[in-house]
């Protein structure tokens, strides 16, 4: 099967990116990572990080943006990634108030689309990243599903994450291959089994993770990307059991 490099999505360390920041990046370097996934709250301007990313020997698998930093700083970001050598910009949210009514998400596919050609125009892609808030309906569509009918896929890519599809009640595999051609990233993510279904370490829950791959692959999927919103344990931990888990997955 194709080698999909594995990432992490610093999100997922942020307590100790907190505390040390660096130190943090070389930990996650040590667990096996060579690729990170960053988040806007950057405690450096792009060529320090970038400085720092190549000295620890790290390359970027795009930036996570909040949509309000999207629409009111794109050049900025756009610069900033790449600065750090990336051309995936990826919105990770969606304010409430901007997604109560099918009309709101149709307002939301034409914010999305005209921030997605811009940065097309930069040779840039700009992705969503989903939740489970997505899985409403309007007249029997979903509204994730609303958001990319209404977006071009030259301007609007899909960041599926496996948990959320899961928690609201789709299934990974068949949203992987749904959007197969339009998702350079696949964020993986477990779900316990219990009744919070909780955030889990990949390979540690219910997830059908050689179906998620397979999928993953016909999909031309160019990169995963690990995230754990909330870690029973210690982050770095958490972080090291999915890594492993992926590298046994990939036969690496």
């Amino acid at each position: 099967m194709a080698q999909i490099p594995v990432a992490l999505q610093l999100y997922t360390v942020r307590d100790h990116l907190a505390e040390d920041y660096v130190g943090t990046l070389r930990s996650v370097k040590e667990i096996g990572y060579d690729v990170v996934q960053l988040t806007g709250q950057l405690p450096f301007d792009a060529p320090e990080m970038k400085g720092i990313l190549d000295d620890i020997g790290l390359s970027v698998a795009g930036m996570h943006v909040d949509l309000t930093e999207l629409e009111g700083r794109l050049a900025h970001w756009v610069a900033y990634c790449k600065t750090v050598d990336t051309v995936d910009l990826v919105c990770p949210y969606l304010p409430e108030d901007r997604r109560q009514t099918q009309e709101d998400w149709l307002a939301l596919a034409a914010a999305l689309d005209q921030l997605g050609a811009r940065c097309k125009e930069e040779g840039m892609r700009l992705s969503y990243h989903n939740h489970s808030f997505e899985f409403v309906r309007f007249d029997g569509r979903y509204a994730l599903d609303l958001l990319y009918e209404n977006t071009s896929p030259e301007h609007l890519y899909a960041e599926i994450d496996t948990y959320w599809v899961k928690h609201g009640g789709a299934d990974p595999v068949e949203y992987i291959a749904k959007y197969a051609g339009r998702l350079p990233i696949l964020h993986i993510k477990d779900m316990a089994g219990d009744e919070d279904r909780s955030f889990a370490e990949i390979g540690s829950g219910i997830l059908d993770w050689p179906a998620i791959h397979r999928a993953a692959v016909k999909a031309g999927v160019e990169c995963y990307c690990v995230e754990q919103d909330r870690c029973a344990s210690d982050s770095l931990d958490s972080a090291r059991i999915s890594f492993e888990f992926m590298r046994e997955l990939l036969g690496d």
